[in-house]
């Protein structure tokens, strides 16, 4: 039997697709699967746990800033569970003082208005005041509170969000540069950003080595590993971009291998942001080395989201080119279910933890650093 070995990092050889153009085979994480050990482990036997900065969670998982996913309520849940919500600082809790019959009636209008109907209530301004407000509540549960802005209102609000407090802070965007170019404004200064401010900033997303890098050197604790990916996403159709995960993710480790070796050490944190709608998926963005995976999709199929069943992201309600759309993704169970289970059901929306776990043990591995170093192998045409 002939064995294929396939480079998935940013060395990997170009196929011609003409005569003036080249590129890269990518993978998808469904374009792969992981290889397990002659040695294994009991499940109970291997750590979960994830650390960024001074914070310690008990799984690697991050509830997506998107309002279908992440309320102040579900922020404070998902924090007691061992995991982080991330609150989306330009979403409709930080617009209305009352988002519930938005929220209710998104989950009930016809297909062919959804998308005007969210690009007319996300035109609502944003109220500093509701920003503080809402990260105040999940303070007072507490657990650790983070927060999401654009790039293109960090600078806006982000006097708001600091003198609310917060833990972690993120910069999220469907692509972040640390070299941003425009004419018409000052662009914001990342690497000055995040040498003033006193909390841990993740950025991204980024999707290939030399923007990871760059990131990277701009001080950040964390980077997002994505574009285009996720249930909500429609990059491809509108724009044409879409970069396979498993390939963004390994291209990002190698980037952080070579940052560390450059900055004497210093390790920033790979957070895998899409295309992880299943546990298998999500355990597959770990063993290419994301350090933690950001779930949208899996978190909103839970009785306890916002969204009633229905998930969006910040993409589709762009006021002008709207790049997602309105997805219905059901019910899987409640969020402790899809968090750590027990599970009732085979199709890989529940029990993320127990599925990495299970992974774990089956490749012999004890922690999630070294299960980054775990075997995997492409599947043609899968």
């Amino acid at each position: 039997m002939s064995v294929i070995v396939v480079n998935l990092g940013p060395m990997a050889q170009e196929t011609e697709i003409g005569l003036g153009k080249k590129g890269r085979m990518a993978y998808s994480l469904d374009d792969i699967s992981i290889v397990p050990s002659r040695r294994t482990r009991d499940p109970h036997d291997v750590d979960t746990t994830w650390q960024i900065d001074a914070y310690e969670f008990d799984m690697p998982i991050l509830g997506a800033p998107m309002d279908s996913v992440v309320s102040p309520q579900t922020a404070i849940a998902l924090g007691r569970l061992g995991s982080l919500g991330v609150l989306d600082l330009e979403g409709l809790w930080t617009r209305y003082e009352d988002p519930e019959p938005i929220l209710r009636w998104l989950a009930q209008i016809p297909e062919d208005q959804a998308t005007q109907y969210l690009q007319r209530v996300y035109a609502e301004p944003i109220k500093p005041e509701l920003i503080k407000q809402r990260l105040h509540e999940i303070r007072e549960a507490g657990v650790v509170v983070a927060g999401s802005l654009s790039p293109q209102t960090t600078q806006e609000y982000l006097t708001a969000v600091l003198e609310a407090g917060v833990d972690l802070f993120m910069i999220r965007g469907t692509a972040v540069s640390a070299e941003h170019v425009s004419s018409d404004h000052e662009p914001l200064n990342l690497k000055q950003l995040i040498y003033d401010l006193d909390v841990p900033v993740i950025v991204g997303g980024a999707s290939d080595y030399t923007s990871a890098l760059h990131l990277m050197r701009t001080g950040a604790a964390g980077v997002l590993v994505g574009f285009g990916g996720g249930a909500t996403s429609m990059n491809s159709r509108t724009i044409g971009i879409d970069v396979p995960m498993a390939t963004a993710i390994s291209d990002i480790a190698e980037a952080r291998r070579d940052y560390m070796d450059e900055s004497g050490g210093r390790y920033v944190n790979i957070i895998a942001d899409g295309g992880t709608g299943y546990s298998g998926n999500f355990v597959k963005a770990l063993a290419m080395g994301a350090d933690a995976v950001m779930l949208g999709a899996p978190l909103a199929r839970a009785k306890e989201a916002p969204g009633h069943g229905i998930h969006w992201g910040a993409e589709a309600r762009h006021a002008t080119l709207p790049r997602g759309k309105r997805t219905n993704v059901g019910t899987a169970g409640t969020l402790e279910q899809i968090l750590v289970g027990p599970s009732h059901r085979a199709d890989g929306t529940q029990n993320f933890v127990g599925a990495l776990r299970r992974a774990m043990a089956s490749t012999g591995y004890v922690d999630l650093k070294s299960f980054q170093k775990c075997d995997v192998i492409v599947r043609p045409n899968a």
